[in-house]
């Protein structure tokens, strides 16, 4: 490697240790490469970043998942799944940290982020919990480590950006994560069963058939728009881009006329608030990109494949290698650093090693939502400890079960391909 490429990681990591957001730690650090190494090449910073960004239709999808997230968050519509969810598991013990799980798997349908759950429908899971008579200790625990679905059952966000840097189907990726993220929520509720019966954890809410039918009908309408999304890129009827703008109209349309929750005034705040999540997310990939491309156009990736090649050929250690480094990684590093940094780094060997790129984004995907989850800087952590004002050492001491458990199920993907890969294959 020459001094430019040096330079360029020195001054990322400088940017890092002074705690400058990610997106201007690598645009400050592209900057600073091409000054040293070709100041005539300064000119390829605007073109990189509008040419692989602003112009890629895969990345449309992500403003439309976050607008109809925000509509979600916003208009009222989880009480009513909440209810629904209560009706379907309050009578088991500890029935209300299953309807968390449960609820998270539905939710994840709809806004394909982890931080959106916690802080969204997270709020009202703990408080009930917590009046139930649930530690707070557990009830932030299960709300974080349930939240964790999201980025794997579809849609997702980070799978939308893994797809923009390999080249891999979006389409695909959400199939992928079906089974991962069903599996997640069945793993965790078997946890929350034995732990409930260990403690004597209460049931939840349970209702009269007239009470859930009630509660059924008025979460149907919500519960139509994970049918809407999901069923449009199953069968093929349209894109994941296009899906996502049906159903975020479908949750406007309900929002406004069926739930009666939705008035100028918060359409309005949610415009504002999609925008400045769409621009900063716009910000993170385009200069994603610009480092990706120095990346490449310095060769990178063709040295630590060498360095690699050099320890082993074999797939499946790297694949355990890789792994290790990312749970690593997620312990100590926020998750888009970690996947607009490192993983456009080991694509290249990932297609050398002849690995499937689907299969290898939905368990990396996995691997870097685990880290959310994973003291000490596992971003999940915070917002459930500010939620439920418990001590991040008591939460920790309860959620590190549950990530063993993911852990557990990360590498039965990766040695297990078909897991994964089986409705991509099939559909």
């Amino acid at each position: 490697m020459n001094w430019p490429i040096l330079i360029l990681f020195a001054s990322m990591a400088l940017c890092f240790c002074i705690r400058m957001p990610i997106s201007f730690s690598m645009l400050a650090a592209s900057v600073i490469y091409f000054l040293t190494s070709d100041a005539s090449q300064l000119t390829q910073v605007f073109s990189v970043i509008n040419g692989n960004t602003f112009s890629n239709y895969t990345m449309l999808a992500a403003p439309l998942f976050i607008f109809m997230a925000n509509i979600m968050n916003e208009s009222e519509v989880t009480d009513k799944m909440f209810a629904f969810c209560n009706g379907l598991l309050g009578k088991l013990k500890g029935g209300t940290a299953q309807v968390n799980v449960l609820l998270s798997l539905i939710f994840s349908g709809m806004t394909g982020s982890a931080i959106a759950d916690a802080s969204g429908i997270g709020t009202m899971e703990i408080e009930q919990m917590k009046r139930e008579g649930y530690d707070a200790p557990f009830s932030a625990a299960i709300t974080a480590a349930s939240a964790t679905i999201g980025p794997i059952f579809p849609p997702s966000i980070p799978m939308i950006i893994y797809a923009m840097l390999s080249g891999a189907s979006v389409g695909q990726l959400f199939i992928g994560g079906v089974v991962p993220g069903v599996m997640l929520a069945i793993v965790l509720a078997i946890y929350v069963g034995i732990i409930s019966y260990k403690r004597n954890y209460p049931a939840g809410v349970i209702m009269t058939g007239r009470e859930f039918g009630k509660a059924t009908l008025k979460a149907l309408p919500a519960l139509l728009t994970v049918v809407i999304l999901l069923g449009g890129i199953y069968t093929g009827v349209c894109t994941p881009t296009e899906a996502g703008a049906l159903a975020s109209a479908y949750a406007l349309i309900i929002s406004t006329f069926v739930y009666r929750t939705m008035g100028w005034k918060k359409l309005w705040h949610i415009i504002k608030v999609s925008a400045a999540n769409t621009a900063t997310l716009a910000l993170l990939t385009g200069t994603s990109m610009l480092f990706s491309y120095i990346v490449s156009r310095e060769q990178v990736a063709q040295v630590i494949a060498q360095a690699v090649m050099s320890i082993t050929d074999n797939k499946y250690i790297f694949l355990l290698i890789v792994n290790i480094v990312f749970l690593f990684l997620g312990a100590v590093m926020d998750v888009s650093t970690i996947q607009l940094v490192f993983v456009p780094m080991i694509l290249p060997l990932v297609k050398l090693m002849g690995i499937d790129l689907v299969h290898f984004g939905v368990c990396i995907c996995f691997n870097m939502m685990i880290g959310l989850s994973t003291p000490p800087f596992g971003m999940l952590l915070f917002i459930v400890t500010g939620i439920s004002r418990a001590k991040i050492s008591d939460v920790i001491k309860e959620i590190l079960p549950m990530v063993l458990l993911m852990i557990g199920e990360l590498f039965l993907l990766v040695y297990v391909p078909q897991i994964v890969m089986f409705l991509p294959n099939h559909m």
